[in-house]
């Protein structure tokens, strides 16, 4: 077997409640700038929870009437963030043979708003009929399939759902497949949109969702504090160029990052509890892949969803696989200012590692005011911390079910 390719991030686009492009969103995530708010009005007042992150996005300024009636939000999200990749990267996809062209996304529920919207028309306003597309809108894959017929990507086509790690695992696998020469390029990311009235009603099921702060909701979610309630729900998307180190170099595009590890597992404990060893694995086969050591790590972007189970058991997993270097290594959680994006968790924390190597500066854990004595990292709390010579970060994401995933990325 001929020794694998190395995978470089030339191009990346973000729809997220921090902004809508990479600029804004870098300036918002350093600045601590929090994205959670009140729901939208026309079906919060049924609900327990009243806060989410939600993103500024106005479909009709970027679709066209006939494009949108094809479009969920979720397919939205991923076309305009598939567009600033492209551009940014400024790649020429027409000097590939379309079989040599891959896309790989990751989301938990797809189109959670046609699906939503029909089973509404048929349930709760008694029609007989559906929109004609509403299975083209709904289902999983429809993001990547938007992207591969848009860009006319013939090469794999990979949907991947593994709830709050799917991104990561998207990611991953695309690296992976250009590395052994599987494909030459690829489009790869995580989008999520499901902040509809039944797929909250039915978070608020299991009680997993955080209480509204009551001196300020942009401050609810306050991962490795003491006095966090839980995860704040939210919607986005980041999508990435990736191509070989070769490629890139021959072109002369600004490599973004290179993608030098990637480990996942499953920690088969329980399904929605995490287990110290399951996520402990996927870092340590993550560090092993990229053939480093954990004192190596310069940074670690934490899963740190505010729950009072995760962030204990991550702090003790990171432990465990950095021994003593854990005290040494920032740790950050950004969802504190983003919120959970469930299927698009990990692509949009990636974007927030880039920014980190890029700008040497890590970004913070946010209202974390009242530190949690089982949670005893150094979190980065409540500002952005400059560093130097940060060269190698690593990015958590574990989710329900179990399937854990971690990438490891390396300056150039």
């Amino acid at each position: 077997m001929s020794m694998p390719r190395r995978v470089v991030i030339t191009g990346a686009g973000i729809v997220s409640p921090l902004g809508n492009d990479v600029t804004t969103f870098q300036k918002n995530l350093l600045n601590g700038v929090s994205g959670i708010g009140a729901l939208k009005a026309e079906f919060a007042e049924q609900l327990e929870t009243r806060i989410a992150a939600q993103c500024q996005f106005e479909p009709e300024q970027h679709f066209s009437r006939q494009e949108l009636a094809l479009l969920d939000r979720v397919s939205q999200f991923a076309l305009h963030s598939a567009e600033q990749a492209l551009q940014q990267s400024g790649i020429d996809l027409a000097a590939f043979s379309p079989d040599a062209l891959g896309c790989f996304i990751g989301t938990g529920m797809g189109g959670a708003a046609a699906t939503e919207e029909g089973y509404a028309r048929l349930f709760k306003q008694g029609l007989n009929r559906l929109k004609p597309f509403t299975v083209l809108m709904a289902m999983n894959s429809a993001a990547a399939s938007q992207i591969a017929t848009k860009y006319q990507l013939a090469g794999p086509n990979q949907t991947i759902s593994t709830a709050c790690s799917s991104a990561a695992i998207a990611i991953g696998e695309a690296a992976k497949q250009i590395a052994f020469g599987r494909c030459e390029a690829a489009l790869a990311g995580g989008i999520e949109a499901l902040l509809t009235f039944g797929t909250i009603k039915a978070w608020e099921a299991l009680r997993t969702l955080a209480k509204e702060d009551p001196q300020a909701a942009a401050a609810s979610c306050k991962p490795f504090s003491a006095d966090r309630t839980g995860l704040v729900l939210g919607e986005g998307a980041a999508v990435f160029v990736l191509e070989t180190y070769e490629h890139a170099s021959a072109r002369g595009a600004h490599i973004l990052a290179e993608i030098v590890g990637f480990g996942t597992s499953n920690d088969f404990s329980h399904m929605t509890q995490p287990s110290v060893e399951g996520q402990a694995l996927a870092m340590q086969k993550a560090l092993q892949d990229a053939g480093l050591n954990p004192a190596q790590i310069g940074y670690i972007n934490a899963h740190g969803t505010g729950t009072q189970l995760n962030d204990v058991t991550e702090t003790r997993a990171i432990k465990q696989v950095f021994g003593e270097a854990a005290a040494q290594i920032p740790v950050s959680s950004t969802k504190s200012m983003h919120g959970h994006l469930m299927g698009a968790a990990a692509a949009v924390e990636l974007v927030a590692c880039i920014v980190a190597l890029q700008q040497n500066t890590l970004p913070p854990t946010m209202h974390l005011h009242s530190p949690d004595p089982e949670c005893d990292l150094n979190y980065v709390a409540n500002q952005a911390q400059p560093v130097q010579h940060l060269e190698t970060v690593m990015s958590n994401s574990f989710a329900f079910g179990g399937t854990s995933g971690v990438l490891i990325l390396r300056k150039i």
